[in-house]
């Protein structure tokens, strides 16, 4: 098995998909810790990937370093949490974050946790390499 917490901890800007009705949604995202086998990021309430993810909870990240080796994909359901320790712990890792929202109590302030269900990996040196949780 691939540690991907480590290649999340290392490289944790990827791109992230959701559906869109019949469409695929991609942005820019990033992933701010793991805890088991569930990945941590946050969103604004009030942007599309919120009711996307609400309408559709299944999701992929995928990250790679400056080498492309590997490049990780995470798969899995989402869920929405209101923990204000995890919201605490976003905002004090993550300036740039807390720039945005300010404060655990900011109402469109939202986590959420990818209970990561399929890893896939590829590098030049190995190709494809595909794991279940």
């Amino acid at each position: 098995m691939v540690d991907y917490v480590s290649i999340l901890a290392k490289d944790p800007a990827g791109v992230l998909a959701t559906k869109d009705g019949e469409h695929v949604r991609t942005r820019v995202f990033q992933c701010l810790f793991t805890e088991g086998k569930k990945a941590y990021f946050c969103t604004s309430s009030e942007k599309p990937v919120y009711s996307q993810m609400n309408k559709d909870p299944y999701v992929s990240f995928c990250t790679y370093g400056k080498d492309f080796s590997p490049v990780l994909s995470i798969s899995g359901k989402v869920a929405f949490v209101e923990d204000s320790a995890l919201k605490v712990r976003a905002l004090d890792e993550n300036p740039l974050i807390k720039n945005i929202y300010g404060s655990p109590e900011n109402p469109i302030f939202k986590i959420f946790a990818v209970d990561i269900e399929e890893v896939s990996t590829f590098s030049l040196a190995e190709g494809l390499r595909q794991y279940t949780l």
